[in-house]
């Protein structure tokens, strides 16, 4: 049984001659532990597909389900904690608060969840550590250079321990050489720690150290490819292998 799944997953925006659909019956399917690339042109429903996966939008119509579970029969209450505990998200302009040193950006989402703030901040720390920070663990992100921000950011969607990781144009804001260390550290997180990731991007430098590369275009899957081994390491040089659409 697939780990993440969509079925004819679909989402419209306004009613009438002005209605916009963003996705149009998208069926994908993603196994544990794997890294997935989506790709597309501006408009594609990039982004909406990864709104409607990780429980910040509702589809129109169609299902998502992680780990056998419907999050879109759930209600708000529901979805808020499946969010927290079993989704990490990672955003292009990391979404730290200015006020907070990096201890305490990555550990808001346990304190948020209940946690005292002392055992939150001891873990956050541990993620920090292993992000390469333990040198900037009371520098504030006006102090980090845009990598280190990012790594911030990862450390913060990994201390719930979440099985899911949805990364929006995680490289967008970073120049080629960060942005390689945040690829490679996000194949790593799925090699190493054995959490699902779904990235979109529209690098396809940084889409070649996924496992696969979903095309999206118009809404829909025009093509689910299977990188070949080495390709990132490469700098995606070898072509990449096709494989049929929403199945893995």
């Amino acid at each position: 049984m697939s780990f993440i799944s969509t079925t004819n997953l679909t989402k419209t925006y306004g009613k009438g001659d002005t209605a916009v659909t963003a996705l149009r019956g998208i069926n994908v399917r993603l196994a544990e532990g794997e890294f997935v690339a989506v790709m597309g042109p501006s408009g594609c429903g990039k982004s909406t597909l990864l709104h409607l996966i990780g429980g910040l939008d509702r589809p129109t119509s169609g299902d998502v389900t992680l780990a056998g579970q419907s999050i879109a029969a759930l209600d708000d209450d529901a979805v808020t904690a499946v969010r927290r505990r079993q989704i990490g998200f990672i955003f292009q302009f990391y979404n730290l608060l200015p006020v907070l040193n990096a201890t305490e950006n990555a550990a808001l989402p346990l304190i948020l969840d209940g946690m005292k703030p002392a055992e939150a901040r001891a873990k956050a720390t541990e993620w920090l550590k292993r992000m390469g920070l333990a040198e900037r663990l009371n520098h504030r992100p006006n102090q980090l250079s845009g990598g280190q921000q990012q790594r911030v950011a990862i450390a913060r969607a990994l201390v719930t321990e979440p099985a899911l990781i949805l990364a929006d144009e995680p490289t967008g804001n970073l120049d080629s050489a960060a942005g390689n260390e945040i690829a490679a550290l996000l194949k790593q997180i799925t090699s190493e720690w054995g959490r699902t990731v779904l990235m979109v991007t529209h690098d396809p430098r940084i889409a070649a150290y996924a496992d696969r590369i979903i095309f999206l275009k118009d809404g829909t899957i025009v093509d689910d490819t299977r990188i070949a081994a080495g390709d990132a390491a490469n700098g995606a040089s070898s072509a990449p292998v096709p494989v049929k659409a929403g199945v893995r």
